[in-house]
């Protein structure tokens, strides 16, 4: 849970709901809505203006979950059945965790991109971190797909990082799936989590076509699946008929004045930056003028050097791309994430990506010691702030100051861990500097000081409770339920 940030802010214990229940959709009723959605999406506007339609060969999806529920794992096994890889080819476990941190840590830090194709249809993936100090990362991307994947533990149900991925997608008004993995545990119970995030949608706010979810029941790492928890396929295929059925199709501007959102940026060293994002409406084809716009409506012209679509584990090149799919663009060395790629004529910006702000605040600065460029080459106060700043190009949900003195910087991020894993990779770069404790934001709203709390759900043996209980008392936790479990 979010146990590990614990030091700022009041600590909730959360309370799993009891009080409503649902039945798992059914087939039939699925089916029926699907279709209807279908037929409103090729039905003419009134006006007879619009050129919406409807791509039925894609669906873009995002897995999300609480850490450690099986988001990689499912999405391993989905790869796998989807004949990514050879037969004989040796493949490493969580391959989407692919830096070297994710790897050490066993966590994902970084949301990534894959795709897979299933009975002719090309399913987009987006892999997003379960922490809730890596948010931004999930934020970012869910104005790229249509529906998202909600994977939640057998036993331990919806967690506070299940809330909050919930959430976004909810005011996105996305579809959901909810997938309740690990079905083989011992002492799995799949109703009891199924009805929990029933009333987790309802405390949400969600609407009633988004609380009539449908439910797959999962073991990732076997790679099954099934409707029913008592009858599990050997494959994944229900799980993928739940996502051609239940996911919407994009509905993307055929006619309309180009326009993609860049939502993520990487760095390669013969290509230069690239930029990923969701193609909204028009073509995008290799080798044309665009107009790169900012949310302030200031516009520059660049051009579209190379072109790449996901498929399989790949970047594929290619010489054009159709609106609705996820696509990989080289060429235009300056764009930043929350940037529109438009129609050099008459394109227009997209609403830019709204990230939650920063809750914690560390200051960094040049190594002053008398050891200084002992381990590190990069020691001066230029070095410290060109990268900084750097990082604030890809990570939204990190913010840069400049401190009391030239040497000094503050670097407000969403919590200890996500500031750790900055620093942790700077000094791996060769980056020397010293830190100063973390403190927590507080901000005044309407004249009142407002300070950030955390819901925490914290599993300990019945000989620790004592001391975790003081241990929150001191930060000011307030206990909202206390329980027994197994």
């Amino acid at each position: 849970a979010s146990s590990s940030n614990l030091s700022a802010g009041r600590c909730f214990l959360l309370r799993p709901p009891h009080s409503r229940c649902r039945r798992p959709r059914s087939l039939r009723a699925s089916a029926s809505l699907e279709q209807e959605v279908k037929e409103r999406a090729d039905s003419p506007s009134p006006s007879g203006t619009s050129s919406q339609a409807t791509r039925r060969d894609v669906r873009n999806i995002a897995i999300v979950a609480h850490v450690d529920h099986g988001k990689t794992t499912l999405v391993d096994s989905m790869l796998r059945q989807s004949k990514v890889f050879r037969d004989n080819q040796v493949v490493q476990e969580r391959i989407m965790d692919s830096n070297d941190l994710e790897r050490e840590r066993g966590i994902t830090i970084l949301s990534k991109n894959t795709s897979i194709t299933y009975k002719g249809t090309k399913i987009n993936i987006i892999d997003t971190p379960g922490h809730s100090d890596f948010g931004g990362e999930v934020e970012r991307v869910l104005n790229m797909v249509e529906g998202i994947l909600l994977v939640v533990d057998s036993v331990e149900g919806p967690m506070p990082q299940t809330r909050f991925v919930l959430k976004k997608a909810l005011e996105f008004g996305h579809a959901v799936v909810v997938v309740v993995n690990k079905v083989d545990r011992p002492i799995a119970r799949p109703e009891f989590v199924v009805n929990s995030t029933f009333e987790l949608f309802i405390e949400l706010n969600a609407t009633d076509e988004q609380c009539d979810f449908q439910t797959v029941y999962a073991i990732g790492l076997k790679g099954k699946a099934g409707i029913s928890a008592d009858n599990l396929a050997d494959d994944l295929g229900p799980l993928f008929e739940a996502i051609l059925r239940c996911i919407p199709e994009p509905r993307i501007e055929k006619d309309g004045a180009l326009q993609m959102l860049v939502t993520s940026t990487e760095y390669d060293e013969h290509k230069g930056r690239i930029a990923i994002g969701r193609l909204h409406a028009g073509e995008l084809k290799r080798g044309m003028e665009v107009k790169v716009c900012t949310p302030d409506d200031a516009c520059r012209i660049g051009k579209i050097g190379e072109l790449f679509v996901y498929e399989n584990f790949g970047r594929v090149p290619v010489e054009s791309v159709s609106a609705g799919d996820i696509c990989a663009v080289c060429g235009i060395n300056d764009i930043m994430i929350g940037e529109t790629i438009a129609d050099k004529v008459s394109g227009t910006a997209l609403p830019t990506i709204k990230i939650e702000e920063p809750t914690v605040r560390m200051s960094f600065s040049i190594n002053t010691s008398p050891f200084v460029g002992k381990e590190g080459k990069f020691v001066t106060s230029r070095n410290l702030r060109d990268r900084l700043y750097r990082e604030l190009e890809r990570n939204l949900a990190m913010k840069v100051e400049d401190g009391e003195t030239a040497d000094t910087f503050l670097v407000s991020g969403r919590g200890t861990l996500h500031l750790t894993i900055l620093i942790e990779n700077m000094r791996r770069e060769g980056y020397e500097f010293m830190i100063g404790p973390p403190k927590v934001i507080n901000k005044t709203v309407n004249g009142k000081l407002l300070e950030p709390y955390e819901i925490a759900a914290i599993e300990v043996p019945e000989e620790y409770m004592g001391s975790v209980v003081e241990l929150l008392g001191k930060r000011r936790g307030q206990m909202l339920d206390m329980e027994a479990s197994g």
